[in-house]
């Protein structure tokens, strides 16, 4: 949802992309749990750290983010001589490009696969990750010992199992904060509830903002095309018909 209360659908439309934003929303969800310091909310936290290390174990994260950092670093450094961009936001971007390219550097390379194999706790509760209910206290005795200790014992653990995902987040966030601002909304109409939208070569995600509550959006898109289709709720359980109205919405096809 966005400042001012629209709600905002996003389509990434390659791989990287849409890895970027599984790790955003995930490193999202562990500092909202975070702030809970029961026992759920520490089970919430480490199932939320596991979930981000599993998806950096099987994607090179560190090694797409610091690509991608340094062709972005390329390609702004290349505006430094143009008079109508603003010169003081640009080099603190390209500070901040520097500064994460920099931590990046120091995270050895699968990082996350070591962790969850070297750790003992951790290694123990992603073999039970995926089974309802697999991690009770007759399960896994390690685990309730872990969560019966003091909250500064247990802040300390996390925060050293998170230490070298920190930089790929800040990774992630300027990446996506840089891909986000690339391009401005524009008002579109989906007649009888579809639009069908040239996009430029080269899009890689396609966000929608919308304030309709009535309908969201379900979008696809491929290299030359993207579809919008607007979708309702149609009877109380929630079975889903494509809405016959008229529906007036905002979109950016954005690219770096």
């Amino acid at each position: 949802m966005t400042d001012d209360g629209v709600l905002c659908y996003e389509q990434p439309l390659n791989e990287r992309i849409r890895t970027f934003l599984r790790v955003e929303h995930l490193t999202a969800r562990l500092r909202h749990h975070c702030a809970d310091t029961s026992a759920w909310g520490r089970r919430a936290t480490l199932d939320a750290l596991l979930d981000i290390l599993n998806v950096m174990s099987r994607h090179d994260i560190r090694g797409q983010v610091s690509k991608e950092l340094e062709l972005r670093r390329t390609n702004l450094s290349q505006l430094s001589e143009r008079e109508d961009i603003d010169q003081s936001a640009l080099t603190g971007i390209l500070t901040k490009l520097d500064t994460i390219a920099r931590e990046m550097a120091q995270i050895p390379p699968q990082f996350a696969s070591y962790q969850l194999r070297d750790n003992e706790l951790l290694n123990s509760l992603n073999n039970r990750h995926a089974i309802p209910g697999g991690t009770c206290s007759f399960d896994l005795p390690a685990y309730h010992h872990w969560l019966a200790q003091d909250d500064e014992a247990i802040d300390a653990d996390i925060a050293r199992w998170f230490q070298r995902v920190e930089p790929v987040e800040r990774g992630v966030q300027l990446l996506l904060r840089l891909l986000r601002d690339s391009a401005e909304p524009t008002v579109e109409v989906a007649e009888r509830g579809v639009l069908v939208h040239n996009t430029a070569t080269g899009t890689q995600m396609i966000r929608v903002l919308l304030d309709d509550p009535g309908v969201f959006p379900e979008i696809s898109g491929g290299r030359h095309r993207a579809t919008v289709r607007f979708m309702r709720y149609q009877d109380s359980q929630l079975h889903l018909r494509q809405t016959e109205h008229s529906v007036t919405f905002r979109m950016a096809c954005c690219r770096f």
